[in-house]
């Protein structure tokens, strides 16, 4: 069965992410890709970095094997999908990784990923048409130069908003995964309506991506021993663009027996699958350039900061953010794949947020915020795990305290004090 093909390239993609995970933190820490803690970070010890290095060879180990499968393997031989991802996804990678390791300029780390994106319409994976229902005059098919351009800036833009919600243990692959299993899941219903057949480029691209990120999350949820820096981040971006770009020209006119919703999906799913990166992206601009600052400035003004900042600990934000996500991708899908009226969308939207309104109230936060606090923890360590900061000091014992109170001799009155004042 198709849904099996799936399965064994997510599977592999996973299991490699999985296993080189442990050998890329030894890389990681033996270069020094271990940076010291800034003031706007949230864990309290120095972490490595690179993590995205496994889920790149993830990436390449799932494409390779999809394209040795039967169903699938025919489906990517009719494209350059494969080839696409892996040198686009290796540039993203590279520039990731000199910046994790390195440090780079936005500007210059801005110049890898339109190059990335650049690669991406060279081998022809690219938005080709944008659907519109019969009534607004049907699909419009774009030219190679608004084609190129729009490419490009989605690809981009997926890539920066992946970027900005890495700000917490788990948060970025855990989102990233489940936009992947919601356009996996669309894609599939999409093509079985249209051409009775399950196999398509997109849920081949999606399958992996979510391999990846399953594969990620062991490692990276609270208390993180690895974290997937910019070398992670920005390569689930680009590979989520990927699987945005082949899926909207497909078309949607088999759901589109009750009002326009259907035919939209293409358009909608992209915003509803990326709503937490794109809001958190769009603040985060207007936030930094009303103060004067540059876009690229960070700062401890993200999303998932506030609900720290609120009280909730590192997991439940977590767990927040996943709830939030599944509800507008898994929402829209849902109802794509029902033909339910298109006045049910702004109905789910508003539900969503009230959940998330609800979920984000102060009395409604769990051990790791107001009890933690009232305990002298930070909001930010959770009770269920292993702590996360420096280690507690130690009450020193009854003989060492009764020599440090001792009469101090005249040897010790001529010493010089270290630090004059202290007790």
């Amino acid at each position: 069965m198709p849904v099996r093909e799936y399965l064994f390239m997510a599977l592999v993609a996973a299991a490699v992410t999985f296993l080189l995970v442990p050998l890329v933190r030894r890389f990681a820490i033996r270069i020094g890709a271990m940076p010291e803690v800034r003031e706007r970070d949230v864990h309290t010890t120095p972490t490595p970095r690179l993590g995205g290095l496994a889920m790149y060879f993830g990436l390449v180990a799932g494409l390779l094997v999809a394209g040795n499968l039967n169903r699938t393997g025919y489906v990517l031989a009719q494209e350059q999908t494969t080839l696409a991802l892996i040198v686009a996804g290796g540039l993203i990678t590279l520039t990731g990784f000199l910046d994790d390791w390195w440090g780079m300029d936005p500007f210059i780390k801005l110049g890898g990923q339109i190059a990335a994106a650049g690669v991406m319409v060279f081998f022809d994976m690219r938005l080709t048409s944008i659907p519109l229902p019969d009534s607004w005059g049907g699909a419009y098919v774009l030219d190679y130069n608004l084609s190129t351009v729009l490419t490009i800036l989605i690809v981009v833009v997926a890539i920066n908003a992946v970027n900005f919600v890495d700000g917490l243990d788990g948060l970025a692959a855990g989102i990233v995964g489940i936009a992947a299993a919601a356009t996996w899941m669309y894609s599939i219903f999409l093509d079985q309506a249209i051409e009775q057949n399950r196999i398509n480029t997109t849920a081949a691209i999606t399958a992996i991506l979510l391999g990846m990120c399953l594969g990620f999350l062991p490692h990276n949820f609270h208390p993180a021993k690895i974290f997937m820096g910019d070398t992670g981040a920005m390569l689930l971006g680009l590979v989520l663009a990927g699987s945005l770009i082949t899926v909207t020209p497909l078309d949607p006119f088999s759901f589109d027996g009750i009002n326009k919703f259907g035919t939209l999906v293409p358009l909608l799913l992209p915003v509803a699958v990326l709503v937490l990166p794109l809001t958190d992206l769009i603040t985060a601009v207007v936030r930094r350039t009303s103060h004067g600052m540059s876009p690229f400035a960070p700062d401890r003004g993200h999303l998932h900061h506030r609900l720290l900042d609120i009280g909730h600990s590192q997991r439940l934000t977590v767990l927040i953010m996943y709830a939030w996500t599944v509800l507008f991708a898994f929402g829209l899908v849902t109802m794509s794949v029902f033909g339910v009226p298109l006045l049910l969308f702004p109905i789910v939207i508003l539900l969503a947020l009230g959940v998330l309104v609800m979920m984000a109230l102060p009395r409604l936060r769990g051990r790791g915020g107001a009890h933690a606090a009232a305990r002298g923890k930070s909001p930010s360590d959770d009770d269920d795990g292993p702590p996360t900061g420096p280690m507690p000091v130690i009450a020193p014992s009854d003989e060492v305290t009764q020599q440090v109170r001792r009469t101090p001799t005249a040897q010790d009155r001529s010493a010089v004090q270290v630090f004059p004042g202290g007790s």
